[in-house]
């Protein structure tokens, strides 16, 4: 949804209305995780996606019929052994999709909530998918406020409790209640999509290889910083756009920064005068990705100077290092490609081996 924004806003500021897609629920290799949307606007112009693919000439059409009908659908497509030629997703996973009409009139809150996902202030949107409550009522929720409704006050006030719950995790996905918000009961359908700020990706180390890791970690969706105590290397010309470049000590920046379970730490100082202290400060503090760039003559030595410095042998076992998956990558590129490829893994679960050696589905359940 982040990605479709800009075009979303252009529409619905000219009061263009528009057909949005969005999975809401997916089962075996799916390809699209929940919260992938794909929009259809005025000039039948789309932006997004839903299924890489396999179906999205059929929400197309549905998106048109929401646009004229005023109506949203919700939606189910997967593969069929008996008419492998239907409109369905071949890769053998199965999808649903809600089809809502967007326009201002019936969505009041949709400019503020894009505005705040733009601005990476968190937001989430609850959306009736099925039940006795009008499929397709929005509410919108935020840590102070609320906007919108989706029918009823009682299913108003047990989803608001809900969403903010999710929204401190980050977390997508369907709630079910009764038709005055009940909790022990599950007539309706909602589906919670909260918007968190982008991870953080704190690289340290100014150098060739950290502009690369960088470009690779803005392209993933990471607010990224780079942190060098050498302000000849800590220039922001070297780096791309929109990346902040802050000139300090390492372990300094990070004993002063918020990190959380989604943060990726990225040490590529290459150094034991910046390495050792800044490894100490990070693996003790919530990170859902350290990893350290160096040989394994010089992972050895720093693995006896943090021990000597008093980590404990779980903490150590928090470090990735050398840093990345073995790529055979040789130029500072292709390391952040290996960089990323190992925190992807680690993220999902994967094994980073070739999937042409591998059996079963390629997107399991999560």
């Amino acid at each position: 949804m982040r990605d479709i924004l800009p075009a979303l806003r252009r529409w619905y500021a000219a009061s263009d209305p528009f057909g949005l897609a969005t999975v809401v629920g997916v089962s075996r290799s799916a390809p699209r995780d929940p919260g992938a949307a794909m929009a259809v606007g005025p000039g039948d112009e789309v932006v997004g996606s839903v299924s890489g693919g396999c179906v999205e000439g059929a929400v197309f059409e549905l998106a048109q019929e929401a646009v004229a009908s005023g109506e949203a659908r919700l939606e189910t497509f997967g593969y069929s052994d008996e008419d492998a030629f239907a409109v369905g997703l071949t890769c053998g996973g199965e999808i649903t999709v809600l089809v809502r009409p967007v326009t201002p009139e019936r969505d009041p809150a949709f400019g503020a909530v894009a505005q705040s996902v733009l601005d990476g202030r968190p937001v989430t949107v609850a959306t009736v998918t099925d039940g006795p409550a009008p499929r397709g009522a929005t509410l919108a929720v935020w840590p102070d406020r609320v906007a919108g409704t989706l029918g009823a006050r009682g299913l108003d006030v047990a989803v608001t409790a809900d969403a903010r719950g999710e929204l401190a995790l980050g977390a997508t996905g369907v709630r079910h209640y009764g038709p005055h918000g009940e909790r022990r009961e599950d007539d309706v359908s909602v589906f919670l999509h909260s918007f968190a700020p982008p991870p953080r990706m704190l690289v340290f180390g100014a150098i060739d290889y950290a502009a690369a890791v960088a470009r690779v970690g803005d392209f993933l969706g990471y607010r990224v910083t780079v942190c060098d105590a050498r302000p000849v290397f800590a220039t922001p010309k070297r780096f791309p756009p929109g990346v902040e470049v802050v000139v300090d000590w390492p372990h300094r920046y990070l004993r002063g920064t918020e990190t959380d379970e989604r943060t990726v730490i990225c040490v590529l100082t290459h150094d034991p005068k910046f390495d050792v202290p800044l490894l100490e400060e990070a693996l003790r503090r919530p990170a859902a990705y350290i990893g350290a760039m160096g040989s394994r003559r010089t992972h050895d030595d720093r693995a006896k100077r943090l021990t000597e410095a008093g980590l404990t042998p779980g903490e150590l076992s928090r470090l990735r290092s050398p840093i990345g998956l073995d790529l055979g990558a040789r130029t500072p590129e292709e390391v952040a490609v290996s960089v990323a490829a190992e925190i992807v893994a680690l993220r999902w679960g994967g094994t980073g081996a070739p999937l042409a050696a591998t059996a079963g589905a390629i997107h399991p359940p999560t």
